[in-house]
C-alpha cells in the first residue's frame, strides 16, 4: 500500500509560515525564506520547467526522490487560494490535487497534468480518494498547517519529514500548534544535512500506553 507522508520546510523556531498570509503575500512575512535552500536546485528547477541548470549533490537527490514518490496531494483551500494567485500556468505538481474546502466547485484542470478537485468530504473518505489515483506512488499532505495537523491527529500519516532551515521568524505560523501528543508518536528514521539545510525524518505512530 502506498505511503501517506509530510514533508515540510520549518524555520529553528518551529514556523512554517509567517504573519499577514495571503494571494498577494504567499507565506507570509519572511515565509519564501525558509525554502531558500530549494530555489538553486536542478530538480525543483526542473519540476517548475525552470531550466535543466541548477546545483546537484545531496539536497538535490533528497528533492528528485522526494517528487518521483508523489501520486496525488492533499491541501486546504488557503493554501491552494495563496497558490493559485502566483503559480505559473503550469502548476508545480503535475498530479491530482485534492483541496478540502465547503466550496462547490468543478475540477480545474492545469497544463502539466496537475487536476484540482475540491472536495467536501472526511480526511479518510479524501484520503481513500487520493490513495485510489496514486496508484503506486505515495500521498502527500502538502499543508497548510492546519490541514497536516488534522491529518497528524486523525493517525493518518506515516511518515513525517522536515527541512529545518537555519532562520528565526519570531512569529508566525507554528507547525505543532494544535497537536495531540496523545495521538502522535515520532520515531527517528533518518537524519541529514548539507550547509544550509538540516533533513529530519520521522515515522509516525501512535504511543504505546
Amino acid at each position: 500500500m502506498s505511503k501517506v507522508f509530510v514533508d515540510l520546510g520549518i524555520t529553528l523556531d518551529g514556523f512554517v509560515a509567517g504573519t499577514n498570509r495571503g494571494p498577494d503575500n504567499p507565506l507570509g512575512d519572511g515565509g519564501a525564506t525558509i525554502h531558500e535552500w530549494l530555489y538553486p536546485l536542478r530538480a525543483f528547477r526542473r519540476h517548475l520547467s525552470l531550466g535543466d541548470d541548477g546545483d546537484t549533490g545531496p539536497d538535490n537527490l533528497l528533492v528528485e526522490q522526494l517528487i518521483g514518490r508523489i501520486g496525488a496531494n492533499i491541501m486546504g483551500k488557503c493554501m491552494f487560494d495563496e497558490g493559485a494567485a502566483n503559480w505559473p500556468e503550469q502548476a508545480p505538481f503535475h498530479c491530482p490535487v485534492f483541496v478540502l474546502t465547503k466550496e462547490k466547485c468543478a475540477p480545474w484542470s492545469r497544463p502539466g497534468g496537475t487536476t484540482f478537485y475540491f472536495v467536501n468530504e472526511s480526511l479518510e473518505r479524501v484520503l481513500a480518494r487520493a490513495r485510489e489515483v496514486a496508484g503506486d506512488k505515495d500521498v502527500r499532505i502538502s499543508g497548510g498547517r492546519d490541514v497536516v495537523v488534522q491529518y497528524l491527529n486523525a493517525g493518518l500519516v506515516d511518515e513525517l519529514s522536515l527541512s529545518l532551515t537555519p532562520k528565526l521568524l519570531g512569529k508566525g505560523l507554528r507547525l505543532f500548534d494544535g497537536i495531540d501528543p496523545d495521538r502522535v508518536s515520532l520515531a527517528i528514521t533518518g537524519a541529514s544535512h548539507s550547509a544550509v539545510v538540516t533533513h529530519l525524518r520521522y515515522a509516525v505512530g501512535k504511543p504505546v500506553k
